[in-house]
């Protein structure tokens, strides 16, 4: 943000066209203070709105203003607090920024006026719309030259969608209604533990009948499969050659892995797989025996499922890989627990690993007026560090606000000793080929899966019960031509979040730089460090504005477009030495 406006200027509005259903007005910044008239066609302002000059007559000469630096579309859904009614309407802010700006801050600063516009308690009304545009202007943004604000009063249409979840609201101790649907996710979740219908239904609060009924639907279907002791995991028509397994065999030198492949989601886990060539899998299953009395003093034995494990081994290009799914997720100190066992037993079962891929989903930061920085469903970015942030990966678990206004961080930042992955990447991405593409149709063939449609890619931003704003996608500058079809690969920092508040992630984007936000990684990366791997890198596809978790419609595709980054990526290595 910025401070210090000058004692000698204003800021005046004027409008520049009027019509019954737009209005067009200029909002600028004017070095000679404008003088009011007896016919009151210039308004102004005093006390405490000292500075703000109201115009009346409309602008009538334009023409010699340059083109703007930065622009954001966006549509504002409200709801009447007394009928309920919904009204709609389309609003656009062009910015022009003073010749003191360096040109690659024009964007950073548009981005921050529109997040200070719209989430701070965002005025719903016409007049107080254009009167926070001023004050913002007047006191905080004060190399803002002009604005082009533009309000287009839309036909009366269907109701706003849902609101979307924000980034800080949570599910826990919300009731969850069972679906067959929804046990297959949690199915998936625990995967390759098995779970049994007793453990779903005592953790959920629901009826054994409705689960076991859940269950036999998704054995007919083909989805899940049953193992010992009265468990089902999760099964998939593409696993073949799977072998359940006491201890890994021994395995020749030649067979060894060098390159390890983590995964947390099972969409994710199929995604990787579908970029191996000739490959096995081996399954470990972890009981553990539990003994209770119950009050008549009945002696009761039963078996539960501890961390098991599962190794997807192959070939990709010349290199010999290992894949594997972390058996929970999530921020709970258990799920964080049970990544670092996983990626710890990893490496010790396949000591010849050298290069660790953290490959998966995760939430887009949106740049709601730079087409360059900003990402979208599908696209992938690969962690990397930039002039302003040398890390690849940042975990923040805590924010507090400061005494200033803004937020102090608790960070734990991540970067590989070896950065030669980090280099691959950067060449790779700048060249006009794409391998990936090829290898996304591969996978999205085997796998069946295909592209949501891109007009599910939508941008919204809550404004609590009485509405909310959906935000249009930037552009090139002067050009209407979002994107041919392909997604996009940008490199960037990424961030991972705990347990802090909405308004804190912006600041903390900022702050790091970063290019997308997801889930915890670091109990993996502490792993991969403590155990001596010097080379990693985090590969992530879009899938939400959030951190990844939410967006179920986009994950599997976006996993696989990961998957094939990942593949372009390994092939474009030297091959492993005979060593």
């Amino acid at each position: 943000m910025e401070a210090g406006v000058e004692a000698e200027e204003t800021i005046v509005m004027t409008p520049k066209s009027r019509s019954a259903q737009a209005t067009c007005l200029i909002v600028e910044r004017r070095a000679q203070p404008v003088k009011s008239d007896d016919g009151g066609r210039v308004h102004v302002a005093g006390g405490h709105h000292t500075g703000i000059i109201i115009n009346k007559d409309q602008l009538q000469n334009d023409t010699e203003v340059g083109p703007w630096h930065a622009s954001v579309e966006f549509v504002v859904y409200l709801v009447e607090g007394g009928s309920g009614k919904h009204t709609r309407e389309a609003r656009g802010l062009r910015s022009w920024f003073k010749a003191s700006l360096p040109e690659h801050q024009r964007h950073p600063t548009a981005q921050d006026f529109f997040r200070d516009l719209v989430t701070q308690d965002f005025p719903k009304d016409y007049v107080g719309f254009i009167k926070k545009i001023m004050k913002l202007m007047q006191h905080t943004y004060t190399t803002l030259q002009r604005l082009e604000v533009e309000l287009r009063q839309l036909e009366e249409g269907p109701s706003p969608p849902p609101r979307p979840l924000s980034s800080d609201e949570s599910t826990l101790g919300l009731l969850i209604i069972i679906t067959t649907k929804k046990v297959l996710e949690l199915i998936e979740a625990s995967y390759p533990n098995p779970i049994t219908p007793q453990e779903m239904a005592s953790a959920h609060g629901w009826s054994e009948e409705e689960v076991n009924e859940c269950f036999q639907q998704l054995v007919q279907s083909g989805e899940i499969k049953a193992v010992e002791h009265g468990a089902y995991t999760r099964h998939h028509e593409t696993d073949t050659h799977i072998q359940v397994v006491k201890q890994m065999p021994t395995m020749i030198s030649a067979k060894q892995p060098s390159i390890a492949i983590i995964t947390a989601l099972y969409c994710e886990k199929l995604a990787v797989d579908a970029m191996v060539d000739n490959k096995e899998t081996f399954v470990r299953y972890t009981t553990v025996g539990s003994t209770s009395v119950s009050n008549g003093g009945e002696v009761s034995r039963s078996t539960r499922f501890g961390e098991s494990n599962v190794y997807t081994l192959g070939n990709i290009g010349a290199h010999r890989v290992v894949s594997t799914k972390l058996p929970s997720v999530g921020h709970t100190r258990e799920a964080m627990t049970a990544a670092g066992n996983t990626t710890t037993r990893l490496l010790g079962t396949f000591q010849k690993v050298d290069h660790v891929f953290l490959v998966g989903v995760a939430g887009g930061v949106p740049h709601y007026t730079d087409y360059a920085r900003h990402v979208r469903l599908g696209d992938v970015v690969v962690s990397t560090s930039d002039p302003t942030n040398k890390y690849v990966y940042v975990y923040c678990e805590k924010a507090k606000q400061n005494s200033l206004g803004g937020y102090d961080f608790e960070t734990r930042p991540y970067k590989p000793k070896d950065d030669s992955l980090l280099h691959l990447a950067k060449r790779l991405c700048s060249q006009v080929e794409q391998p990936w593409v090829k290898y996304l149709e591969d996978g999205a063939s085997t796998l069946g899966v295909e592209a949501p449609g891109i007009e599910t890619d939508k941008l919204y931003v809550s404004l609590g019960d009485q509405g909310l704003i959906e935000v249009a996608h930037p552009t090139p500058a002067h050009n209407n031509n979002i994107r041919d079809g392909n997604s996009r690969v940008q490199l960037g920092p990424l961030v991972g979040v705990g347990s802090i508040a909405a308004a804190a992630r912006g600041s903390l984007t900022n702050h790091c730089n970063a290019v997308a936000l997801t889930a915890p990684l670091h109990p993996v990366l502490d792993s991969v460090i403590g155990n001596c791997r010097d080379s990693f890198i985090c590969i992530r596809g879009i899938s939400d504005y959030q951190d990844g978790s939410r967006g179920k419609e986009w994950q599997p595709y976006s996993s696989l477009v990961a998957a094939a980054v990942m593949k372009s990526l390994i092939c474009a290595m030297d091959p492993p030495s005979n060593d």
